[in-house]
């Protein structure tokens, strides 16, 4: 069965279809995986065996009565979603002890559609508190491991995603992103990540998200796999059995393009490492027929920036003030002295910096992460301050298209001397999701990354 993960989610799912092997075996297959490795890495914070099983061979019931014809493209693969997303009857703890004894009596939307697409939950993924740190280390549980270096993070907050989907114990997740939170994990985890523009799927997140920053979005091992679940995830279901229109933008070659490239940010230099591995993808594009011109990185400050995100986290609902850890509680007393209009205008601010640098191009290029897979609880300080601001150099090149609410993903880029992981990051304008996952398919295509498996986890 290990042959199974030599193969895309789609090339799966089209064995499913032609009834090769049956939603309930590929399930078996990975709450296998999950229950073996999860000590490692506490990649699922809940794996939900009887539940998974009973819907896949309610799957398979669907499927021998009526054929594949009729169901959606997915139908019957397992996926893993993070664990901000309530699911009624589940246990939903956010990453937080505030929450520790939830139950969710309602399912999210997002848990809706993606069940509507025929997907089978296994159960949830680890995520930093709220989702508001970049790495995955929340009081909760013990921190999430990278596949890549046990000793290291895999990021966050979707770290649970990043590090389930590298390890193969499902082969693709369910991420959220209000600040980098898909496409850091995916950079340190060696994934593709694509965060949408808010507008392509909606404010998933509601009233807490006021800002339109978060947005939610797939980890995969591949940019077809991840534009397939990302078409599930839209509001509009795609006809069944027909690719959506990321999936058929994926299929697209797109047309030569003015591509701006970032190597540093105002926060600071990048890693050699990080540097190179945009560099050569800027020479790729180059060859593939593109225009690349570098540029200065947009003006702005972790100060301008703060007072974005601690409105954001203030707006979190809460349970028990008193168990949330203390950096989520600095910001939130930060946030209680910010508008919405205090928010709006450091938010246009930053916004118009970043558009100055953008110019006439229609991509940026960058480096995903300025820096390495950190190692575990590398960040923390008792100064919760100190502790934020650490840790704040991990988004540095990613915030900029939460700030826009544009589309953006991180590609896998090869490895730096110490054998992990580096990504780069390509975003665009507000609307222009389709074109990106065509560049992204063009530059997996010229530049594979597939093959290569954190060791101990290799088929």
């Amino acid at each position: 069965m290990n042959q199974l993960l030599e193969m895309t989610a789609l090339e799966q799912a089209a064995l499913l279809r032609a009834g090769e092997i049956s939603s309930a075996e590929l399930t078996h297959f990975y709450l296998q995986r999950a229950q073996r490795f999860n000590d490692d890495l506490t990649a699922f914070v809940a794996i939900n065996p009887k539940r998974a099983l009973a819907a896949a061979r309610r799957a398979d019931q669907l499927r021998r009565r009526g054929g594949a014809d009729h169901l959606p493209r997915l139908h019957g693969r397992p996926i893993g979603i993070k664990d901000l997303v309530p699911i009624a009857g589940e246990r939903t703890r956010f990453g937080s002890n505030s929450y520790k004894y939830f139950i969710a009596p309602f399912s999210a939307e997002v848990a809706k559609r993606l069940r509507r697409g025929g997907l089978i939950s296994i159960g949830k993924l680890a995520t930093s508190e709220f989702g508001v740190m970049p790495v995955t280390e929340p009081t909760i549980h013990k921190p999430t491991a990278n596949p890549w270096d046990l000793e290291r993070s895999p990021g966050g907050s979707s770290g649970g995603s990043g590090a389930a989907v590298a390890a193969g114990l499902v082969p693709f997740a369910h991420g959220s992103d209000g600040g980098g939170s898909i496409r850091i994990p995916s950079s340190f985890c060696h994934l593709y990540g694509f965060k949408a523009s808010l507008k392509t799927l909606g404010n998933l997140h509601g009233r807490v998200n006021g800002l339109g920053m978060s947005v939610m979005g797939p980890l995969a091992r591949g940019v077809e796999d991840g534009a397939a679940l990302l078409d599930v995830m839209t509001p509009a279901p795609n006809p069944a059995g027909k690719p959506g229109p990321f999936l058929q933008a994926a299929r697209r070659q797109p047309k030569p393009l003015k591509i701006h490239l970032l190597l540093s940010t105002a926060l600071g230099e990048a890693d050699p490492a990080a540097v190179a591995a945009a560099r050569q993808t800027a020479a790729l594009l180059t060859d593939l027929g593109h225009q690349i011109i570098e540029v200065r990185p947009p003006q702005g400050s972790l100060q301008t920036f703060l007072p974005v995100y601690q409105y954001m986290v203030s707006r979190i609902p809460v349970l028990f003030e008193g168990a949330v850890e203390p950096v989520t509680r600095w910001l939130r007393l930060g946030g209680r002295n910010v508008s919405l209009e205090d928010a709006q205008r450091a938010q246009a601010t930053l916004c118009a910096s970043i558009a100055d640098t953008f110019g006439d191009a229609d991509l940026l290029l960058s480096p995903t992460i300025p820096i390495p897979a950190p190692r575990h609880r590398q960040f923390v300080d008792p100064d919760p301050a100190i502790w934020f601001e650490n840790a704040a150099e991990v988004g540095a090149f990613t915030a900029a298209f939460n700030l826009t609410n544009g589309p953006a993903a991180s590609l896998p880029a090869g490895f730096d001397s110490a054998g992990m992981p580096v990504g780069v990051q390509i975003g665009g304008r507000v609307g222009a999701d389709e074109l990106l996952f065509s560049v992204s398919a063009q530059i997996e295509s010229a530049a594979p990354w597939r093959q290569h498996w954190p060791k101990k986890y290799a088929p």
